[in-house]
C-alpha cells in the first residue's frame, strides 16, 4: 500500500516521526484534495488519518470487511475498491485492489503503472505472494548460514525461466521503492527527503514476510538523523547488530540494511561504506567492491555526482568474527535529488528537468529483469500517459536498433514522445 507525498507514515519502534508530519498543515498540502480520501463502511476519511491511527478504526474496518467486502478510494468518480488486509499482528490496512491501479489518478497513493511498465510483471506468486495477511516474499539469498558449511553460492531461481520464483538483492530493492511509491512524482507533493522515503519504507515493510521471516525485523532502513534523536537511533541499529545478525550456535545469522551511501573508502583490509545519517560503517572486501561497481556501474560514476544525484545501497550483511558489520552482497542504485531511480546521470539530469517543470511523472524499474526494456519515463499527467527516452549511447549498433523498435512502438500508438540525444541540448519538457 503507498500513500501520496503528503506526510510521513508509521515509523519502525524505535524510529521516529519527523516532526510536524501527521498533521493536516505539515506540507502545505490541499487537504480537500479527494485523492486523499478513502471510505471504509459507510465512513469518509483522510488517507493520513487512517494510516496513523490505524487501531482507532478496526471496528470500521470489521464492519466494512463484513458489509461491503472492500474499502473504497474516492480520487475518482466512481469510487475504486480498496483491498482490506490484516497483518499478523492484527493491523488493518488497504491496498490497491489487483489491476486497477492505473485507473487511479495520478497523485494518488494507490496510482501504478500498466504491468507491462515494471519489472514486477516477471515474477510468478511464488516470488511475490500478496494475501490478506500482507506480503510475502521469497528472497533469492540465504539470511542464515551454516558456520561448519562453505559459503552458499547465490541462488539462480529468480532467473529461471519467463516467470522468476525468487527475488533477488536489486529486484527487493526496486519492489520497495516502486511499491513505497519512490519511483513516481507529482508536483502537488512536498519535496522529498528522507525522512519521507524512510517512513514510506517503513510502512511498505510493516507486515511483509522474506523466506517466512518478518521482513522488519530482517530490514534496517537506516533513520533520518535528527541530534535529540541520535543515541535513541544508535541503540536501535545496536539491537539490530546483537540480535539479528548474532550467532547461534553454528548458525551465523544475516540481516538486509537500506540506506544513502555517503562514502566508500580503502581501509587496510578492504573498503569501509558509510551512509548517510548513520554513525556506523559497513565493510567489504576489496573483491567484492570491485565487482559490485562493475555490476552497478550508474550508480557509482563519478559524472552523476555534478548533477545532484544520490546512491542508494541495499546491503546483504553479517558479523565478522570482530563483531564488524561485513557486507556479503549489495544491490546499488542511482537516484535523483529528490530519490527518483536513474539508469544514467543523462537520467538524473532529465528527472530534474522534469521536476522543475512542474511535470508528473514515474521511472519503471525492471527488478532484476536487466533484459526489459522500459521507457526510460512515463509522464502520467497526460491522458493517455507519454513517454520520454534519454539516448544516451551512440554509435552502437544494438543500441540504435533497440532505439528504432522503441520509436516505431511509440508511432505506432500515436503516443506523444518527447525525445534526448545527449549530445545536444536538453528539449523543452514543460506541458503543452
Amino acid at each position: 500500500m503507498t500513500a501520496p507525498e503528503t506526510g510521513a507514515r508509521h515509523a519502525r519502534p524505535g524510529h521516529p516521526r519527523p516532526p510536524g508530519t501527521g498533521s493536516p498543515q505539515a506540507d502545505g498540502a490541499n487537504r480537500s484534495n479527494r485523492t486523499d480520501f478513502v471510505r471504509v463502511a459507510d465512513k469518509s476519511l483522510p488517507l493520513d488519518t487512517l494510516r496513523e491511527h490505524p487501531g482507532d478504526y478496526s471496528a470500521l474496518f470489521a464492519r466494512a470487511r463484513a458489509e461491503v467486502g472492500h474499502g473504497q478510494c474516492l480520487c475518482t468518480t466512481p469510487a475504486l475498491r480498496l483491498v482490506i488486509r490484516c497483518s499478523r499482528a492484527g493491523r488493518d490496512h488497504l491496498a490497491g485492489w489487483p489491476g486497477e491501479g492505473e485507473l487511479h489518478e495520478p497523485s494518488c497513493g494507490f496510482h501504478k503503472l500498466a504491468s507491462e511498465l515494471t519489472g514486477r510483471d516477471a515474477y510468478s506468486t511464488e516470488a511475490i505472494h500478496e494475501g490478506d495477511d500482507g506480503v510475502a516474499i521469497r528472497f533469492s539469498a540465504a539470511l542464515a548460514r551454516k558456520l561448519s558449511a562453505p559459503e552458499p553460492a547465490a541462488s539462480s531461481e529468480q532467473n529461471n525461466g519467463p516467470s522468476r520464483r525468487a527475488v533477488g538483492l536489486l529486484g527487493l530493492l526496486h519492489w520497495l521503492w516502486e511499491e513505497a511509491q519512490l519511483t513516481a512524482w507529482h508536483p502537488r507533493w512536498r519535496r522529498r527527503t528522507w525522512w519521507v522515503c524512510h517512513a514510506r519504507l517503513s510502512e511498505q515493510i510493516a507486515g511483509c514476510f522474506i523466506n517466512h521471516e518478518e521482513l522488519a525485523q530482517a530490514l534496517y532502513v537506516v533513520p533520518p538523523f535528527r541530534k535529540e534523536y541520535a543515541r535513541r537511533n544508535t541503540a536501535v541499529f545496536e539491537t539490530f547488530r546483537i540480535t539479528r545478525l548474532a550467532r547461534r550456535g553454528d548458525t551465523q545469522r544475516r540481516g538486509l540494511v537500506l540506506g544513502e551511501i555517503r562514502g566508500i573508502t580503502a581501509t587496510p583490509h578492504g573498503i569501509r561504506y558509510t551512509l548517510a545519517h548513520h554513525h556506523g560503517s559497513l565493510f567489504a572486501t576489496a573483491a567484492l567492491d570491485e565487482r559490485l561497481r562493475r555490476s552497478y556501474r550508474p550508480a557509482f560514476s563519478k559524472t552523476a555526482d555534478g548533477h545532484g544525484s544520490r546512491r542508494i545501497g541495499l546491503f546483504l550483511v553479517e558479523l565478522s568474527p570482530k563483531g564488524n558489520v561485513r557486507v556479503v552482497d549489495m544491490a546499488a542504485m542511482l537516484v535523483s535529488n529528490l530519490y527518483i531511480p536513474a539508469d544514467s546521470s543523462h537520467e538524473v539530469v532529465m528527472a530534474n528537468a522534469l521536476t522543475e517543470a512542474g511535470r508528473a511523472y514515474v521511472k519503471p524499474v525492471r527488478y532484476d529483469g536487466s533484459d526489459l526494456v522500459f521507457p526510460d519515463f512515463v509522464l502520467t499527467d497526460t491522458r493517455p500517459h507519454s513517454y520520454v527516452e534519454v539516448y544516451g549511447i551512440q554509435g552502437r549498433e544494438s543500441y540504435d536498433l533497440r532505439k528504432r523498435v522503441k520509436q516505431a512502438h511509440y508511432q505506432s500508438r500515436d503516443a506523444g514522445l518527447i525525445e534526448w540525444e545527449v549530445t545536444e541540448a536538453i528539449p523543452d519538457v514543460h506541458h503543452r
